[in-house]
């Protein structure tokens, strides 16, 4: 079911399917959200639990002496949410930890994702809740994509990702057979700028994964009409940048760790930076999206 929240800058749809973002048009009708052409990517702007991105042949030790197993992103973005709250500027999807959850995560969980709407920005809040008695480890993380272009008659190449510092950084490279990270061969991205130039070539081998940002703002940015979408993730550790097949879009993806990395063990919590909720406890982790 779809569900809208409206004010005089945006028009923002939301759907029940996966708690998440459908539509993002302005006031003139300019549609800013991937629509999710199959072709390219189908999926818009998933929540990733209890992982981001993959674990080694989708297993790992968790726990005492447990097993969980997952596809990549993890266990929820393609379920139904509730929809627990609604008004003016704010809607509230839940989702609870069942039989079929616990067969692969064996913890109980409440995840909620709250949107908050004020004037052009809308505020994701991931709520993770440990609804369990052990204490769990676990990820979240974000994955919303952009149309880029926007607008007729533009190029993908016509767009800037832009940094509010200077960064040097460069980037590790998934290893091509099992999507793990390898953190020790890595490809240069930027060298003390603040502006990366778009192409479809700085994804030949994936997703960008900016591991060691400075800045906790990006913004995507036409050089022609200068409309764009800002992101802010000041919860979150690392940014991803991914384009697939050359679609006519940029996901930018704020998450709190990353695919297993191909010099770790299996044991989930010895990951990089992995969360924990104590039993009863809620953690928020919240990215705001300006349109520009």
């Amino acid at each position: 079911m779809d569900y809208t929240l409206r004010n005089d800058k945006l028009d923002v749809v939301l759907k029940s399917k996966g708690g998440t973002l459908k539509s993002i048009r302005n006031k003139d009708g300019l549609e800013y959200l991937w629509q999710g052409d199959p072709a390219y990517w189908s999926g818009q702007s998933p929540v990733l639990f209890p992982i981001c991105g993959s674990i080694r042949n989708n297993r790992a030790t968790v726990g005492d002496g447990k097993t969980m197993s997952m596809s990549r992103h993890g266990i929820i973005r393609k379920r139904e949410f509730t929809m627990e709250e609604q008004t003016g500027d704010r809607i509230v999807f839940s989702i609870v930890s069942d039989e079929e959850t616990r067969k692969q995560f064996p913890y109980d969980f409440k995840v909620s994702e709250i949107f908050t709407l004020s004037g052009s920005t809308i505020a994701v809040t991931y709520r993770v809740e440990n609804t369990g008695s052990e204490k769990m480890p676990f990820f979240v993380g974000g994955h919303p994509a952009f149309r880029c272009p926007l607008e007729e008659g533009e190029r993908f190449e016509d767009y800037h990702v832009k940094f509010p510092q200077k960064e040097t950084c460069a980037t590790p490279d998934p290893d091509p057979g099992t999507g793990l990270q390898n953190m020790s061969q890595r490809r240069p991205l930027l060298e003390n700028s603040d502006d990366l130039p778009l192409s479809y070539e700085l994804f030949t081998n994936d997703s960008r994964v900016l591991d060691t940002l400075k800045s906790r703002s990006v913004t995507m940015i036409s050089s022609r009409s200068g409309k764009g979408v800002r992101l802010d993730f000041p919860d979150f550790k690392y940014l991803l940048l991914w384009n697939n097949n050359e679609g006519k879009f940029l996901a930018m993806e704020p998450w709190t760790g990353l695919s297993t990395a191909t010099d770790e063990d299996d044991v989930f919590e010895h990951k990089k930076n992995v969360q924990y909720a104590m039993p009863g406890e809620k953690k928020d982790y919240t990215y705001k999206i300006t349109i520009i």
